[in-house]
């Protein structure tokens, strides 16, 4: 049996494993992933991590999303992993660790994570999209991982499922995708987001790279300023502080909520389906 823990940053859900010790033998790890990720019939998570020694940090991490599919970042995430470290001792109350976007410092002041993210690239202001019969004004930028965000007044009643499936899978975006992100401006530091996050391919209740994307852009547009909080699907708040440079940003932090829901024991039952 493998054992994990199940926890939440402000409703991305996610299953962590320690495997600092090498121990982990599932197979295909894709295939593990994909089946205990599956809401219903296993745990159920937007993704997982696998923790790892590093010979540089404090630890190293492996992330798939739902779909099995490896990614950079994880803003959410980092926050639960880092809390995640914390709880377990391997790390202290300030901290570093490796992901494929590179090293992320962190600070966990009880159920709250400050994440210190890698300065963000690839910033694209006021491009133009196709969408079937409409034209779409979006901006994107990289956060870790690629998003698009696309600037609205009524959040509730826009069809996020559909929109960001097609953002996602343009054609402008390829081979890797992107997440798509629906912004609604409240006021000078305050935004509302709604994201489709690629890996999952559905609405998440919350991401933390999505809402910084979302962040950066709306204050290079002079919408919002530093630190902006953000409201989140699932009714939590999230806080990003950052730096203007001339141009991009730097110093770039992520902060909210990580907490445990559960740890136990996985079954090998919920992964080796049919076997």
């Amino acid at each position: 049996m493998i054992e994990f823990y199940k926890m939440s940053g402000s409703g991305n859900d996610f299953i962590l494993i320690d495997n600092r010790d090498g121990s982990l033998a599932v197979g295909d790890v894709v295939e593990f992933v994909k089946s205990v990720c599956e809401r219903k019939v296993s745990v159920g998570a937007d993704g997982l991590f696998i923790i790892e020694k590093s010979d540089r940090v404090d630890f190293r991490w492996r992330f798939y999303n739902a779909d099995g599919s490896e990614a950079e970042m994880c803003g959410n995430g980092g926050r639960c992993a880092a809390r995640f470290a914390y709880l377990l001792g391997i790390a202290g109350e300030r901290m570093s660790f490796e992901t494929g976007a590179g090293i992320i410092d962190a600070e966990v002041r009880g159920d709250v994570v400050k994440l210190r993210l890698t300065d963000p690239r690839n910033l694209v202001m006021d491009d133009e999209i196709r969408i079937e019969d409409k034209t779409l004004f979006v901006h994107s930028i990289n956060t870790g991982v690629p998003h698009v965000v696309h600037f609205l007044r009524d959040l509730d009643g826009f069809d996020v499922f559909t929109t960001g499936r097609a953002i996602r899978r343009h054609e402008h975006y390829q081979p890797a995708g992107t997440n798509a992100n629906f912004v609604a401006v409240v006021d000078d530091h305050t935004l509302r987001v709604r994201t489709y996050e690629r890996g999952v391919e559905d609405e998440t209740l919350a991401c933390g790279t999505g809402s910084v994307a979302a962040a950066l852009i709306a204050s290079r547009k002079g919408l919002v300023e530093s630190p902006v909080d953000v409201r989140v699907q699932s009714g939590e708040f999230l806080r990003i502080y950052f730096e203007k440079t001339a141009d991009g940003f730097t110093n770039v932090y992520l902060e909210g909520k990580a907490t445990v829901v559960y740890q136990g024991k996985l079954w090998d039952e919920a992964w080796k389906k049919g076997e």
